[in-house]
C-alpha cells in the first residue's frame, strides 16, 4: 500500500510559487528524506502534506485518501518539530498522554501506548520529569514519543535535530534510525544536512527552488546525480568542478571530481599548489589551487605529511569523473 501520494502539487504565497508541479509517491515503511539548502521548498512542502499549508493546486493522498480537505488532526499523521513544542508544566508521561486524551482514549489505552514508548526511546528515568529538567536530547526524546503514541499512518519530521550539538545529533539519528526499524513506519524526515539524508533515507528527494531536481536512494543519487547542482549537494567533502579540464567537456560545461578519487601522483594531468590543510585525523584534506587557478579538495584516507605551499600532481581515473554541459545537466559518468 502507497503511505503518501502527491500529484502536480503547487503552492503559492501571493504571487509567490514556492512548490511547482511536485509528483512523489511514498511507499509503505519508506524513511523518505527531503533534502535541499535554505529556501527550497522542503519545509513547505512537508506543511502542505501535514494540512498546516493548503495546497493551491494538486491532490494529496495519505493511506489511500484524498486529505486535500481534511484538516490536520485528521489525517492521520504526527509530526515532530526542531521546537520540542513541550508543555513545559507538563511530565514527561503527561506531554505524551496529552493528544491521547483529547482523542478521548481509554485510560488503559493511553497508559499501554505511553509505556510503550516509553520503553522503546529509554525515557523509563524521566517519565515523571518536567521538559526543564531534561536534556535537549531527552526533549526531542518525548517529542518523538508523543508522536509514536499517536501510531499515525505518517510520521513528519520537521529539522528535529537542529537545535542539537554534534555529539546529541548523531546519537539521535540513530535512535530515529532504529525507531523507523522497530515501527516499520512510514517517515518523511526535513534536513538541510546532506549527512542525515545520505545516512537515513531509503529514498532523498533533492529540491531546489520549488522542484524536485532527483529522487533515488542514497547511493543512485551519490553514484549517478542527474546535474551538476544534486552533484555538489551531495557529498562531503563537495564535489570539485574543473571549467579548465585534462578531458573533453562540453563547450561552457565543468568536469566535476569527488576529492576521493583524487589522487597525488608524479607525472598527473593536473598540477597545483596546496593552499590548505585540513588534518583530521582519519582522514586528510588538501586544498589545492590549480595552474589554472581553480581550486580543488584532495581527500586523504589516513595521515598525510603534505605542507602547505608544496607542489602537487593529481590525476584521476576517468570513468570516476562526470561530465555537465552548459546548462548544468549531465552528459557522462563514469558510474553511469
Amino acid at each position: 500500500m502507497t503511505a503518501l501520494n502527491l500529484t502536480n502539487v503547487c503552492k503559492s504565497f501571493g504571487s509567490v510559487e514556492v512548490l511547482k508541479d511536485i509528483n512523489l509517491t511514498v511507499e509503505e515503511g519508506e524513511f523518505v528524506v527531503f533534502v535541499g539548502p535554505s529556501g527550497c521548498g522542503k519545509s513547505t512542502l512537508l506543511r502542505v502534506i501535514a494540512g498546516l499549508e493548503d495546497a493551491t493546486k494538486g491532490t494529496v493522498n495519505i493511506g489511500g485518501t484524498v486529505v486535500n480537505s481534511i484538516p490536520p488532526a485528521k489525517r492521520g499523521i504526527a509530526m515532530v518539530f526542531q521546537s520540542y513544542a513541550l508543555y513545559p508544566h507538563l511530565s514527561v508521561r503527561d506531554n505524551m498522554a496529552l493528544c491521547l486524551k483529547q482523542e478521548k482514549q481509554p485510560k488503559l489505552v493511553i497508559e499501554e501506548r505511553v509505556n510503550k514508548a516509553v520503553r522503546m526511546l529509554d525515557l523509563g528515568a524521566y517519565i515523571d520529569r518536567r521538559p526543564s529538567d531534561l536534556s535537549g536530547g531527552q526533549r526531542q526524546r518525548v517529542a518523538i514519543g508523543r508522536a509514536i503514541v499517536r501510531e499515525p499512518k505518517l510520521f513528519l519530521f520537521d529539522e528535529p535535530l537542529s537545535n542539537l550539538d554534534a555529539a546529541l545529533r548523531m546519537n539521535t539519528r540513530i535512535e530515529i534510525a532504529e525507531l523507523h526499524r522497530t515501527l516499520s513506519a512510514s517517515m518523511i524526515y526535513v534536513t538541510h544536512d546532506q549527512t542525515e539524508a545520505m545516512t537515513l533515507a531509503d529514498k532523498i528527494v533533492v529540491l531546489r527552488d520549488g522542484r524536485v531536481e532527483q529522487v533515488g536512494s542514497p547511493m543512485e543519487l551519490y553514484n549517478n546525480p542527474a546535474n551538476q547542482f544534486v552533484a555538489g549537494f551531495l557529498g562531503s567533502p563537495a564535489m570539485n568542478f574543473l571549467t579548465k579540464a585534462p578531458l573533453s567537456i562540453p563547450k561552457n560545461g565543468a568536469l566535476g571530481i569527488r576529492p576521493e578519487h583524487l589522487r597525488a601522483t608524479k607525472g598527473g594531468r593536473i598540477k597545483g599548489t596546496v593552499t590548505h590543510v585540513e588534518r583530521l585525523g582519519g582522514d586528510t584534506n588538501l586544498l589545492v589551487s590549480t595552474a589554472q587557478q581553480e581550486a580543488l579538495t584532495v581527500r586523504i584516507f589516513g595521515q598525510d605529511g603534505t605542507r602547505v605551499g608544496e607542489e602537487i600532481e593529481l590525476d584521476f581515473d576517468d570513468h570516476a569523473a562526470f561530465a555537465f554541459d552548459h546548462e548544468k545537466q549531465r552528459v557522462f559518468a563514469g558510474h553511469g
